[in-house]
């Protein structure tokens, strides 16, 4: 009833709506056809849900007028990515997929490329998307394990690749042109999915390795060969074209989205992805706003299948290329399918996402109230560490609306001492936010961390003085090293009951960052990250860092060296530091 003045002065025109809360944050942006009719809908009828505590939370709204569907969709597009509202139907899991990519100038290449808005790029050629990236990786080690590919940096002089026969020596003046065309045909034609080349090749190895007596190679290629035929054996479907094409169904029931696309290239079915999320919108405006969304993060194809509900004159302004509804055929079939299977996937997970959503959801929000914030989206987890005795990292792990977002998370080399606490913190505390301040990257709602008065203390400090207002809280453990109680903004102790939802998202939270930073420890000292390792040696630079990778190769031939023979190389006392350091991390 307080809406219904207000309501009344909403025009029956297409736009973009806001819903704002008690602090005037934008919580919820949509689009309408009907900016009336739409936006008076949340204000006029019984909701359940996510949409009733939506509407529960709604103190306000505005809205902006546009000429067209598709301006509204372009406005509501804009206005998510700018202010990313707590409600919205999307930024859940919008990410990109990894495509293999081929490189042919200045020297054939292949890698993985996850990019973001693609476009078409000079002298690169991508496949994919693969939904799995351990089949990306596992198909473009074996393709460099097949061909003599361009496989290091070096630009000067023959490398050991060449010498072994695994190099084409791109390096050489006289490099032999027709063989280098002769292997992109067949690498991109495989890739474009003729199997036979690739399997052809691995049983010439193959055979190769068995006449020499080298078994154990055989074996593994005959692994490779394996693989491949079960990778090919998905691709069953054939539509007898060489278009690239996706295709998405949706099913929509009690408040939640499902969606499976299905990736075709060169006509062959080469992968899908199922996604299920919370839809507090029209189903049909929150389907539009998932496809528009994803093709900003993937490869956008000649030709999208989507069904005859969703409007594909809008959709084809927004993402600029063809939207079908197939009526017969295998393409119909096609389309058919991935709306069973979006149907089936809803069916099997809802119930375990609802659950989840619920804790999640419900925990963000308790913590939000308990530290009496305006609202709690972002929060950034810090956990600072010397597991190796001697040298001390940090890492950083984000969580936005009670969910891990990986992209974001960082890790810092500390270059303070490493028993002092204070300037740790400040150390990684600066480098994070001025860096923010410096690119205009989002800021956290909320600062967690992983101690007591003197971390937040020293958080608080470089915030000051780097002149922002970021609330700032602490996880403080028992003398068991258990969290038993978080430290809030005004520096007092509130005892987490540890059956509690909250307890098992903050333990959730810092088991996270605690998880990502000992990784980084263990990449760190891993046998083929030498380099890393001599990064976190004080008096180790560029220049002696690459001298000492040139002369001994990897970790464990250092560790071997004595310090006089190390000294031949660096100076005695940094010879002495980074036996230290290798002794320490050992023990680990």
């Amino acid at each position: 009833m307080k809406f219904k003045e207000k309501l009344s002065l909403v025009p029956n025109l297409p736009g973009s709506y806001q819903m704002l809360d008690e602090n005037g944050v934008i919580i919820y942006v949509g689009k309408a056809k009907n900016l009336h009719k739409r936006v008076s809908s949340y204000f006029n009828r019984e909701h359940t849900g996510k949409t009733a505590k939506l509407v529960e939370n709604i103190h306000d709204f505005t809205y902006i007028v546009a000429t067209t569907e598709v301006e509204a969709f372009l406005i509501e597009i804009n206005l998510i990515k700018k202010y990313k509202p707590k409600y919205n139907i999307m930024l859940m899991d919008a990410k990109s997929y990894p495509y293999i990519e081929y490189i042919s100038k200045p020297y054939p290449k292949l890698k993985i490329s996850r990019y973001l808005n693609i476009k078409k790029k000079d002298n690169k050629i991508l496949f994919g998307p693969y939904p799995n990236a351990y089949a990306a990786r596992r198909i473009v080690n074996l393709i460099n394990r097949l061909y003599p590919l361009k496989k290091c940096d070096n630009q000067k002089e023959l490398c050991l690749y060449y010498h072994i026969g695994e190099c084409l020596g791109y390096c050489s003046k006289n490099l032999d042109q027709n063989k280098v065309k002769e292997m992109e045909n067949e690498i991109l034609s495989f890739l474009r999915g003729n199997d036979k080349i690739l399997k052809d090749k691995i049983m010439e190895k193959i055979k190769i390795y068995s006449d020499n007596l080298n078994f154990e190679m055989a074996q593994e290629l005959k692994e490779e060969l394996n693989y491949v035929n079960i990778v090919m054996e998905k691709q069953k479907i054939d539509l007898s074209d060489l278009k690239t094409r996706d295709v998405f169904g949706f099913f929509y029931k009690d408040g939640y989205m499902s969606v499976n696309v299905f990736f075709v290239r060169n006509g062959k079915l080469v992968g899908s992805k199922n996604d299920i999320y919370v839809c507090l919108d029209d189903e049909i405006d929150a389907a539009e706003y998932y496809i528009a969304e994803f093709y900003t993060r993937n490869e956008i194809p000649k030709e999208v299948y989507v069904s005859d509900n969703l409007n594909k004159n809008v959709l084809e302004s927004v993402v600029e290329t063809n939207f079908i509804t197939p009526v017969k055929g295998v393409k119909k079939g096609l389309l058919d399918m991935a709306l069973m299977n979006a149907k089936i996937n809803y069916e099997n997970k809802f119930k375990l996402l609802e659950k989840e959503d619920e804790r999640t959801a419900g925990s963000n929000e308790e913590l939000r109230k308990l530290l009496k914030l305006p609202k709690l989206t972002r929060i950034d987890l810090f956990d600072n560490s010397n597991l190796f005795g001697t040298f001390a990292v940090s890492a950083m792990v984000v969580f936005i609306n009670g969910k891990p977002e990986k992209k974001e998370y960082r890790k810092y080399k500390i270059v303070v001492d490493k028993n002092d606490d204070y300037h740790t913190m400040q150390e990684v505390i600066y480098r994070r936010y001025n860096r923010a301040m410096i690119e205009n990257t989002q800021m956290p709602d909320l600062i967690l961390v992983d101690g007591g008065e003197i971390q937040i203390h020293a958080a608080k400090e470089v915030l000051s003085d780097l002149g922002l207002n970021i609330a700032v809280a602490g996880l403080k453990k028992d003398n068991k090293h258990n969290t038993n109680s978080l430290i809030d903004l005004n520096e007092e102790e509130i005892p987490l009951d540890i059956t509690s939802n909250l307890f098992h998202y903050l333990t959730r939270m810092q088991d996270e960052v605690h998880r990502f930073a000992i990784n980084y420890h263990r990449q760190i000292r891993s046998k083929g990250q030498i380099s890393s390792v001599l990064d976190n040696v004080l008096g180790i630079g560029q220049k002696r860092r690459k001298d000492l990778i040139k002369k001994y190769k990897s970790i464990t031939k250092i560790e071997e060296a004595s310090i006089e023979e190390l000294s031949k190389l660096i100076p005695k006392e940094i010879a002495i530091n980074l036996k230290e350091y290798l002794k320490s991390i050992k023990e680990k």
